[in-house]
């Protein structure tokens, strides 16, 4: 069983705290329609009433480590919303974490407490992609002082690196490090289909 399973299990949001989470998605929906153009809110919030608890959690879990999570797309065949961390900046409560749980066994020292890979499971969320990044950048400038790991291709990881994002300069660049290395200004973005 993850974390995430034993988390969840025993981790429910009451009435007022599911409440309070909603009312925070709908303002920040309302404040940023360019993000989900001919998007209702209503529709958005009897999806969510209707998902469960799992969703609700990753969602406020996602809130809580400053992801500020918005909608940013809609499956027509699933009929799911997605939402992405739409924070200018890389989440502050998910800095200072190498790639993944691998990475973070092979270091010697000055360990980091976490992995964004084993974070973003224990949240119930997806690391972002490249492909899905730099669709978030089309929406507005992120990472403009911070990077965010994105989920990095098996035959790059197996060779020890990783892949991270920025935007500097207007440009959306995709760079490699060790996937043992972390620093302050890096994190991760996720997504949560709901």
């Amino acid at each position: 069983m993850n974390k995430k399973s034993e988390i969840s299990s025993t981790i429910e949001l009451s009435s007022e705290q599911s409440e309070k989470l909603l009312k925070i998605l709908q303002a920040r929906f309302e404040k940023n329609l360019n993000l989900h153009p001919g998007m209702e809110w209503a529709q958005v919030q009897a999806r969510l009433e209707e998902a469960g608890r799992d969703k609700l959690w990753s969602l406020s879990e996602m809130e809580r480590t400053g992801g500020e999570p918005d909608v940013t797309g809609h499956d027509p065949k699933t009929g799911e919303y997605i939402f992405t961390d739409c924070s200018a900046e890389s989440p502050k409560g998910r800095r200072s974490v190498c790639y993944d749980r691998e990475a973070l066994e092979s270091r010697k020292e000055h360990k980091p407490q976490n992995s964004a890979v084993d974070m973003a499971a224990d949240m119930g969320i997806e690391l972002l992609t490249e492909e899905q990044y730099r669709k978030l950048q089309e929406l507005g400038n992120f990472d403009r002082k911070t990077s965010s790991w994105v989920k990095t291709p098996a035959r790059i990881r197996e060779l020890g690196g990783a892949i991270f994002c920025d935007r500097r300069y207007d440009t959306v660049f995709v760079y490699h490090n060790g996937a043992e290395s972390y620093y302050a200004a890096r994190g991760f973005r996720g997504s949560l289909r709901v």
